[in-house]
């Protein structure tokens, strides 16, 4: 009978160390009372009593609460109701808690090891020294199996367990090494500390959209742009499409029948270069013009003249020839200002003029 017990206990120690779900659950520290009748074991020859037990403990994980517990119980002696006896100790419990996530109330059972005292007096002879007394501190294991019923912060239990006391030093039973006694109580538990609060879900990634995606690497997202191939080098709109490069050179003037660069021109050629291989995509014609003043072959002339100087200067800072069209001549045939101005054509400085056309 001794071994059957240990295994038990062994057995229900092991079912009580086994993990849970990895649900969220309360993890609060409970105060717990509970009373009820202990009922003997009749090797002890004492009557059956009330109990009352007071612990403390928390749940470590969803199914799975421990707690620590002292309990107390006063029987009556059988032979003589006079005589003292009583019993108390502590004891580690572990309960195994069969709920869901959402259970209202769930059965459980109980494992634990303990520490009990008894105290019990016997009549002895001569009657100077009666009733004698032994005392006794021994180990205990407690086995069980209940129902608790959640109410919020108030839990209610009823349970029936037995716990094996191994006392070997019984006036009443000396032949016995333990004494098994079956107890069944009512009990609460009473959280302590503020309900917790349900853990906040972090908000879902949100998902990308063309808002968010620019697959040509232009600088327009996909939901605007109109044209999704661009290539590395173009120029590009607001809708994504490539939109032409504007290089204005209309300050590149030449004095009255020269084709010398002078000072201001060379400061926009510079910036015209610096444009040119900004976006090496680009390609432009070099045109030069001239006033309405002289023949139109000797304007011709000049004019070609003047694209030349623009050319040079171009390809020996750097920009590649193939990009440039020309020098192309146009001398007198495209004036900014007419001969029926107020000003003849021919003290025009706007029209001797280079200037780059993108292609």
């Amino acid at each position: 009978m001794n071994k059957k017990l240990l295994c038990a206990a062994l057995l229900g120690g092991l079912g009580l160390a086994q993990a849970a779900s990895a649900q969220e659950f309360d993890d609060r520290w409970y105060v717990s009372g509970s009373t009820g009748v202990n009922f003997q074991d009749k090797d002890r020859n004492t009557e059956d009593s009330l109990f009352g037990t007071l612990g403390f403990g928390k749940f470590i994980s969803p199914n799975v609460s421990l707690e620590a517990e002292i309990n107390y119980q006063n029987p009556d002696k059988s032979s003589n109701p006079n005589l003292w006896w009583s019993q108390y100790g502590v004891s580690l419990d572990g309960r195994y808690h069969f709920r869901s996530v959402d259970s209202k109330w769930w059965p459980y059972v109980r494992g634990g090891i303990g520490w009990q005292r008894s105290e019990e007096e016997y009549a002895a002879t001569p009657n100077p020294v009666s009733p004698g007394q032994v005392e006794d501190s021994n180990l205990a294991l407690n086995l069980g199996a209940g129902l608790q019923f959640d109410f919020g912060r108030l839990d209610l239990r009823t349970e029936i367990g037995t716990r094996v006391d191994f006392n070997d030093s019984s006036y009443s039973a000396p032949s016995e090494d333990q004494f098994t006694d079956l107890l069944a109580s009512v009990g609460l538990t009473v959280a302590l500390g503020p309900e917790p609060m349900a853990p906040v879900a972090p908000p879902p990634a949100p998902q990308p959209t063309c808002a968010d995606m620019d697959d040509d690497g232009d600088g327009v997202n996909n939901c605007n742009d109109k044209c999704p191939g661009s290539q590395a080098g173009q120029t590009i709109g607001p809708d994504g499409c490539p939109v032409p490069v504007s290089i204005d050179l209309k300050g590149v003037n030449f004095d009255f029948d020269k084709s010398t660069l002078r000072p201001d021109a060379i400061a926009i050629l510079n910036e015209a270069v610096e444009i040119l291989k900004r976006y090496p995509e680009l390609r432009v014609e070099v045109a030069g013009h001239t006033d309405q003043c002289g023949k139109d072959s000797y304007n011709q002339g000049l004019s070609e003249r003047r694209a030349k100087a623009v050319y040079d200067y171009l390809t020996s800072n750097g920009v590649d020839a193939g990009r440039l069209a020309g020098p192309n001549g146009y001398g007198e045939s495209r004036p900014l200002e007419d001969k029926g101005q107020a000003f003849p054509g021919c003290k025009s400085e706007t029209n001797r003029r280079t200037e780059l056309n993108t292609q």
